[in-house]
Parts: C-alpha cells; sequence; structure tokens
C-alpha cells in the first residue's frame, strides 16, 4: 500500500473567488474564512471572492489567502477521514502544511503569514530587486553562475528549485539580469522574468527575517502529528523547535522543491493530493517522476471526486 502526501501551493497561485464554492457548501470552511477575517481585523474573504485581482496579488493579502483557501478546502477532505502519511507546501504553503500537521493553529498561521508578507514587502525598496525562471540548465551549472556574478558585486542566488530543468534566481535587478545572461551562455532554453514584488528566498531578505523571528515567538508551534517535509532541507521533520528554525531560514534560503518531491517518494509516497488553487505543484511533482499519481483539491467538486478516488469507491 503506498503512502499519500498533501501538498499545498504557493504565492502566485492565488485567483479572485478561490474557495468561495467550499464556503457555501461546508460550514467549516466557511468559519475559515471567517477566523481569517476577524484574525486579522480586515474583510480577507471580500479580497478572495471578489478582488480586484490587483489587490489580492499583493503579498500581505495572497500569503494569508492562499493559505486560508487551502485549509478551507482540507476541511471536507478531514470530515471525510482522509489524512496524510506527509505533508509538504511550496514556500508560504509549508504554513499550510504545518497547520494540517497539527503544528500550528491556523488563526496563529494566517496571522504570521500576513505579517511575513509585509516583512517580505518592506525588506527591499521596490524595484531594487527581482526574480527570473530558468529553464535548461542544472543546478551547479547555475550555482556556479550565480556565485560568479554575485562576487562580480551583484547579489543573486537559486531561490526555488522546482523540478529538472526549472529553477527560479533571486537577488537584485542587475545580479539577476547577469545571472539570466550567464545562464543564456552556458546553455540554458529561456529566462523568463517573474512579475514578483520582492527578491524572495534570497539574502536580502534576512531584515524580514529578523522581524519575523518576533512574530514566530508569538505565535503557538508544537510538535507535529504529521511529519512535515521542509523547504530548507528536504527532510522530514515532526518538532517544534526545527519548525521554529526552519521558518526563519525559509526566508532567506532556497525552497528545495524537487529534493522534497524525491524525498517523500523515496519515504513511499505514490500518491501526491494538492489541495489550493491551481494545478502548479502536480505539475512539478510529474516532471520529477511520471510513475506518481497527482490529484487536486481545488472546489467541492474536485474534492468529491478524490474523497472517492482515495476511498476507492
Amino acid at each position: 500500500m503506498g503512502k499519500i502526501a498533501f501538498i499545498f501551493p504557493g504565492q502566485g497561485s492565488q485567483t479572485v473567488g478561490m474557495g468561495k464554492g467550499a464556503a457555501e457548501t461546508n460550514e467549516k470552511a466557511k468559519k475559515i474564512f471567517d477566523q481569517a477575517d476577524l484574525r486579522l481585523g480586515y474583510s480577507l474573504s471580500s479580497i478572495i471572492f471578489e478582488g480586484p485581482q490587483e489587490k489580492l496579488t499583493l503579498t500581505a493579502n495572497a500569503q494569508p489567502a492562499l493559505l486560508t483557501t487551502s485549509i478551507a478546502l482540507l476541511q471536507s477532505m478531514s470530515e471525510a477521514g482522509i489524512t496524510p502519511d506527509y505533508t509538504a507546501g511550496h514556500s508560504l504553503g509549508e504554513y499550510t502544511a504545518l497547520v494540517a500537521s497539527g503544528a500550528i493553529d491556523f488563526e496563529d498561521a494566517v496571522y504570521a503569514v500576513h505579517k511575513r508578507g509585509v516583512y517580505m514587502e518592506e525588506a527591499v525598496p521596490d524595484g531594487k530587486g527581482t526574480m527570473a525562471a530558468v529553464l535548461g540548465l542544472d543546478r551547479d551549472n547555475l550555482q556556479s553562475v550565480c556565485e560568479s556574478v554575485t562576487e562580480e558585486g551583484d547579489a543573486v542566488q537559486l531561490a526555488n528549485i522546482n523540478c529538472p530543468g526549472q529553477i527560479v534566481i533571486s537577488g537584485t535587478v542587475a545580479g539577476v539580469q547577469k545571472a539570466g545572461e550567464k545562464a543564456k551562455e552556458q546553455g540554458a532554453k529561456r529566462v523568463l522574468p517573474l512579475q514578483v514584488s520582492g527578491p524572495f528566498h534570497s539574502s536580502l531578505m534576512k531584515p524580514a527575517a529578523e522581524k519575523f523571528s518576533n512574530i514566530l515567538n508569538e505565535i503557538s508551534i508544537r510538535d507535529a502529528s504529521v511529519p512535515v517535509v521542509v523547504n530548507v532541507t528536504a527532510a522530514p521533520e515532526t518538532t517544534k523547535e526545527a519548525f521554529q528554525e526552519k521558518l526563519i531560514e525559509q526566508l532567506y534560503s532556497p525552497v528545495l522543491w524537487e529534493d522534497t518531491v524525491q524525498k517523500l517518494i523515496d519515504l513511499g509516497v505514490d500518491k501526491f493530493v494538492e489541495i489550493g488553487p491551481g494545478k502548479v505543484l502536480s505539475g512539478l511533482v510529474r516532471k520529477v517522476d511520471r510513475n506518481v499519481s497527482t490529484i487536486s483539491v481545488q472546489d467541492p467538486e474536485s474534492c468529491q471526486q478524490v474523497i472517492q478516488l482515495l476511498r476507492g469507491e
């Protein structure tokens, strides 16, 4: 019997209207949106359900919005008795995984990721940092490119190692541009600038990490009942001490998503259930290993289909 992993998307997957069906059909899901509004002191749910997209996409809104939507969708899975053997999430999605694994209460998590978004936006002046996706160049070569550009005085580093042939770099605008040019010289097929508000998962986020450590001290973090494979090391963790440490490091360290997926497969996972809007993570999982199955929960209809599938109905 294979094992199941619940995986949760990160920033970029947000869309206006996400989770609305769950809120309208499941009382526990509706309660999640209500709890988010109450904890944050503003109507996050109206931004999620009604937009506009520009307001939803702001980092300080997008992060709690995605967490809230994924946890709302999770309610029907929990009611049906579907539980994972492991959880994992991409960047912001790691907080959703921690809630799903029982390590953080939802109200604390939604508050923490809102503050995380605020601090990430404040860490680097607008227009000074950026990110780009590099396609078709292996990790070692791109690492060497980033190191050489940084040594020349323009900071840039690997940020998201998503799957074979898809790595995101992050740093100063000049650093990312120079690294992109050198990557093409080394054989990269394409370099795609990302529409982001800052150089996430780079050393430029260390000011945000310092502020955010105070927020993590305010909230309660427990040992997890289900192991979480964390971004920073791609290792399964269950202790509150590990989570506290890794969540700080995560802000300025690469997201080892390809390694995370491979670790889950090595641990016996053959079914990946992506819970949240979009199918970005499902696509990345398939690029790591096409032999595992991926299914996504985005609305009440897909949730019921997944429940029936996992029950063998």
